[in-house]
């Protein structure tokens, strides 16, 4: 469902990149346009050859894991003379770099759940938002600056923007990042702990194991504590999260008094099968209606939090948090998304 007052990623991105006249910095997980064809990607890689040839430093950092599947949109950057880093993260961490940002002039950055991927910005629900402040862009900064050579991270602090919100960075994993209070994971059990009325979180997947069994039950115990004082909880998921290791977890979750799940699916392209979309792969919370709000790269499962680098903003007052609410009240009653218990066995409804 479209939302006039929210625009559309693949207009904002040509636009900050065109704005741009001496750096850009892009972390994204992989890089991926469709061969042969013209897509919403390709203005956006149009537009970095365009900064490239006017005398802009534009670095490309991704991912090691899907370079060789996706190779064809690295060269390209590669070929407009881009300065590319493919980082193991594996090696590091034993996650990802999971996060999908980049930083202009050091002055406007953007995040969010789109991957720099063709099919993100055209058969994909996602949620991203562009933060103009030297300030937090500085603290972006940081975080590929450390990833991309190394350089120490410096301590975070809230900011105020022109139209009132305060801003919070925050990023994963904890154990690179120079301060614990950072850790996004932290600032998100805080917001759950500190609610009062309601919970409305929308993300791809939500579980209570890590990918190799072990548990991870901080966000599932802090919704839970937050219903059992009263807290209205909704949590909207992905059709996704139901094909694998992740069920069972919302199960439980939904069995929980004041707490109701439900879930998204977003029907098939009218112009045949688009493999790896038509799906709502937005990660973002809000927390007592209009008063705070996160978003961020993260999925709700500990793997994401504890070994990816990922990176979120914290959210408060302004009108950032209305229209986010919005976005969920829309896609909670909206015509794609049924009850958890609508769902038998198959994940299809």
């Amino acid at each position: 469902m479209d939302h006039p007052d929210l625009r559309d990623a693949a207009i904002v991105w040509p636009e900050m990149i065109d704005r741009a006249k001496s750096t850009i910095d892009f972390a994204e997980f992989y890089a991926s346009d469709e061969k042969d064809k013209s897509t919403k990607l390709t203005p956006v890689l149009a537009a970095i050859e365009r900064a490239v040839a006017r005398g802009v430093k534009v670095r490309f950092m991704v991912d090691k894991l899907f370079v060789k599947q996706y190779p064809e949109t690295i060269e390209r950057l590669r070929q407009a003379r881009v300065d590319v880093k493919v980082v193991d993260y594996q090696a590091i961490t034993g996650g990802i770099i999971h996060a999908k940002y980049f930083v202009v002039d050091g002055s406007e950055s953007f995040l969010g759940s789109q991957n720099f991927d063709w099919r993100a910005l055209e058969h994909i629900q996602e949620m991203g938002t562009r933060v103009r402040s030297p300030q937090l862009a500085s603290y972006v900064e940081d975080v590929f600056e450390y990833d991309w050579s190394g350089a120490r991270l410096r301590d975070v602090a809230p900011i105020t923007t022109q139209s009132g919100e305060r801003v919070t960075f925050t990023a994963t994993p904890l154990s690179r990042l120079p301060d614990p209070h950072e850790w996004d994971l932290r600032h998100l059990l805080a917001a759950i702990a500190a609610a009062k009325k309601g919970i409305d979180v929308q993300v791809l997947t939500y579980s209570t194991t890590n990918r190799d069994g072990s548990p991870f039950t901080a966000l599932d115990d802090a919704l839970r504590a937050a219903a059992a004082r009263g807290v209205k909880v909704r949590l909207l998921v992905s059709s996704w999260a139901l094909k694998g290791h992740e069920r069972a977890s919302i199960e439980a979750l939904a069995k929980v008094a004041n707490v109701e799940v439900h879930v998204i699916t977003v029907p098939p392209w009218s112009g045949g099968d688009v493999p790896f979309a038509r799906v709502c792969h937005a990660k973002y919370a809000i927390f007592d209606a209009n008063a705070t709000a996160w978003v961020g790269t993260s999925n709700w499962e500990g793997d994401y939090f504890l070994k990816s680098r990922n990176v979120g903003v914290m959210i408060e007052g302004g009108k950032a948090p209305e229209r986010l609410e919005g976005v969920f009240e829309d896609g909670w009653s909206g015509p794609y998304t049924k009850p958890l218990s609508a769902f038998g066995a198959d994940p299809r409804p």
